[in-house]
């Protein structure tokens, strides 16, 4: 029996869940997925765990509870060896705790503001969540957070899901969206972002004020794209996505610095410097043909080798990288594009 303070997740219309693109719910508990979950078939399969990471998700409402308790589902046979990250809770925007996750089945955040305020709980990009029930304070107030603030879809590899976050707040999309005041659909899936035709109609059919691709190094590593085919995906991607978008800001970025892969040719011939041209030229003939809100970004200038000592493998970010890519990119990018 449910007392007076739970909140049973699965069917109550209180709580939402920004960032999230469809939800799956089973036996109890509810999970945010990152592609529509009745359609996952049509896509890529490996492209399934990714999605199913809510990098970017919260789960939201209004309350006046001074205690929480988040009780969730424990996700069966978690990946090996993956640490799998945190959960912040922000009040009225700021974050005000912040815990690991365990693999518990529940979490309890303490001193919380007094009085009605807007929580947020940012979800870890690197493990599924599946949520219960929350408990309030007997008598605390709930009712479901309205939110207004332009929306933000962000596509790109496993750099934008940004596992090595310090915490989902961290991430380099989490600083841009609460610099900027936005709210955020991070659509970065770890080694799956290959332009498939599936992702821009799910881009095309949510609904966005602002949108970012960032392209390449995915293509790059698993040579799914000749120098024949990438431009013609890029344009296509585009294309697609402005059919539901046809006005909304859109910037397009090429790969960050990864310096052993500068000069190394992949499979089918490509180099990282030869990528961000074909990028920059795709733009600029989609600028010719009459988009004149798409923009293309350089990934160097967002994460230069300058920062190689903040790339561990060569290629992802750390948790100071991620910070620095997010405060570059909210300047140099955001702040211009999407004034």
């Amino acid at each position: 029996m449910a007392s007076e303070g739970t909140i049973i997740a699965p069917d109550d219309p209180r709580l939402s869940w920004p960032g999230s693109v469809s939800l799956e719910r089973r036996d109890g508990w509810v999970q945010p997925w990152r592609l529509p979950e009745t359609e996952r078939g049509l896509f890529h399969e490996p492209m399934h765990l990714a999605a199913a990471k809510p990098a970017g998700v919260r789960l939201a409402f209004r309350t006046s509870a001074a205690r929480l308790t988040v009780r969730v589902s424990p996700i069966p046979e978690p990946e090996q060896g993956l640490d799998p990250g945190r959960l912040d809770l922000c009040c009225d925007g700021e974050v005000a705790c912040s815990l690991p996750i365990d693999h518990g089945e529940s979490y309890r955040f303490e001193g919380l503001p007094a009085g009605a305020k807007a929580v947020e709980f940012w979800l870890s990009p690197r493990s599924r969540f599946r949520l219960r029930a929350l408990e309030l304070d007997a008598g605390a107030s709930i009712e479901r957070l309205e939110d207004d603030r332009p929306r933000w879809i962000a596509y790109g590899s496993s750099i934008t899901q940004s596992g090595a976050g310090a915490s989902p707040t961290q991430t380099w999309p989490g600083i841009v969206a609460r610099g900027r005041g936005m709210n955020l659909t991070n659509l970065g899936f770890g080694g799956q972002c290959h332009l498939d035709a599936m992702v821009a109609r799910m881009i095309r059919s949510l609904p966005a004020d602002l949108i970012s691709l960032c392209v390449g190094i995915n293509i790059y590593g698993g040579s799914s794209l000749g120098p024949r085919a990438f431009r013609p995906a890029i344009i296509g991607f585009v294309k697609i996505v402005r059919e539901g978008h046809p006005d909304a800001p859109l910037t397009v970025m090429s790969p960050i610095a990864s310096p052993p892969r500068e000069g190394t040719k992949n499979a089918v011939g490509f180099t990282l410097p030869a990528m961000r041209e074909e990028v920059a030229l795709a733009v600029e003939a989609l600028r010719a043909h009459g988009d004149r809100n798409v923009h293309y970004v350089n990934g160097l200038d967002i994460l230069g080798p300058e920062f190689a000592h903040l790339l561990p493998d060569g290629v992802h970010p750390d948790a100071e990288g991620y910070r620095v890519l997010g405060r570059n990119f909210l300047e140099r990018v955001v702040r211009k594009a999407f004034p």
